[in-house]
């Protein structure tokens, strides 16, 4: 039998594409091996966020060719889509193909093996306006499931490469989104984590509906007991939108609410569309609907500029804010991207200092926030067993862990919390 290993860097949203892909080779007859494994064929998922992930993909291909040299090698994604010169440039590519034409990959690897000739198909995609329809209904060691229902991004925020390798905003058929759902609610999944590369401009194509009737019609999903969103821009919050979500007992007060900056002044560098204040509004709003809520996000430190008064800035506006997680990133310039052109580049060790104040900030903040349900009843999804305990995550995604003698893996359990152990919860099953 054939054999095929995938190597996948990035998003959620590359997670679930290597799933979908990983799908089309078994139905025709492959293995799917590690990526340390022996193997016919190597496909890597690739990333274009940062220059670390174009130099992990290099450092990839160079890897599998040391483990197999007559092995085929597919780069496939994001930096395919945004060099695909570079990427056709490096020894031991033989198929390349960017964020489109993935339903082809099982064909061009096998011609690229029949003929021995490199194949390159990315093309533009500036002008697509349909998502690409790829079938998951096997996803593998998980009882949280992705349904990717969008792709693309109309943002052009300064330092992103993001509209470039994915393109204009495609939104997924609703009813093809609900029949995914229904599958997985049969394959015994309890959470539906709704992903995309722009969640917030879910339906901006397709006229009159939006993120919210999606949400509805998944929380008729029997079996589906939790529903998830992902990163979220913080225009989508309003009034409406928070009504809206209300009406089912099934979303999860938990939001990703992308901040970047605390500053308005580097907020207008990055063309990001808000101010502090905005995005300070939108928070109150999700508290006063949801007071429990878990509101995490993304930072980037050393933007182009970035002076110390602007840092300052931000800090104190997560001081005020009081995130439950924060996910800290120093700036990497991408070539192509007006940031990158910016004059007053960070250096790098200014990048690192901030990074780690604002990281060693974040952990305080998440143990505040954890602490505050110490004594409470809370329900959890259990997903694995880590040592002696059970590990899982509430609605507000606190992680808890509970020793238990009965397989918790797969079921929503009411459990009493009863320490705060940092960035965890330690509890007992509920009685």
């Amino acid at each position: 039998m054939n054999k095929v290993a995938f190597h996948t860097l990035g998003c959620k949203v590359n997670q679930y594409e290597t799933e979908a892909m990983e799908k089309m080779f078994e139905d025709k007859g492959y293995e799917i091996v590690g990526e340390d494994d022996l193997a016919h064929i190597y496909v890597i998922n690739t990333c274009t966020v940062t220059n670390l992930s174009a130099s992990k993909s290099r450092q990839f291909i160079r890897k599998v060719k040391k483990i197999n040299k007559d092995s085929i090698v597919a780069v496939v994604g994001c930096y395919s889509q945004v060099s695909p010169d570079e990427v056709e440039s490096i020894e031991g590519v033989d198929v390349i193909i960017g964020t489109s034409d993935r339903k082809r990959i099982v064909e061009l690897c096998e011609k690229a093996k029949k003929d021995r000739q490199q194949i390159n198909i990315v093309r533009n995609i500036a002008s697509l306006n349909e998502f690409e329809e790829v079938d998951v209904d096997d996803i593998r060691s998980m009882t949280r499931a992705y349904i990717k229902i969008q792709d693309g991004c109309n943002q052009y925020c300064s330092y992103c490469i993001i509209p470039y390798a994915r393109g204009p905003v495609r939104s997924r058929k609703i009813q093809d989104i609900i029949e995914e759902s229904k599958k997985l609610a049969s394959s015994g999944f309890k959470e539906i984590i709704l992903t995309g590369i722009h969640v917030a401009s879910y339906g901006k194509d397709l006229g009159e509906i939006g993120l919210i009737d999606v949400i509805k019609k998944i929380s008729e999903v029997d079996g589906i007991e939790r529903i998830r969103l992902s990163s979220i821009e913080p225009n989508l919050i309003t009034k409406d939108f928070m009504e809206a979500l209300l009406t089912s007992k099934k979303v999860c007060h938990h939001f990703h609410l992308s901040l970047q900056s605390g500053s308005n002044s580097v907020l207008k560098r990055m063309n990001r569309k808000y101010s502090k204040e905005e995005y300070r509004e939108k928070v109150d709003l999700i508290r006063s609907y949801m007071p429990d809520a878990g509101i995490t996000t993304d930072i980037i430190v050393g933007f182009p500029g970035e002076s110390d008064e602007e840092f300052i800035e931000t800090l104190e506006f997560v001081k005020n804010i009081r995130f439950s997680r924060i996910h800290v990133f120093k700036y990497s310039p991408r070539k192509g991207t007006p940031a990158a052109k910016y004059k007053d580049q960070v250096h790098g060790t200014i990048k690192s200092q901030r990074s780690e104040s604002l990281i060693k900030l974040a952990e305080q903040m998440m143990r505040e926030f954890n602490y505050r349900f110490l004594g409470k009843k809370m329900e959890v999804l259990f997903e694995k067993i880590d040592g002696d305990y059970y590990e899982g995550y509430t609605s507000n995604y606190i992680r808890v862990k509970v020793d238990s003698d009965k397989d918790l893996v797969g079921q929503v359990v009411k459990v009493d919390i009863h320490a705060n152990e940092g960035d965890y919860l330690i509890a007992k099953v509920g009685r």
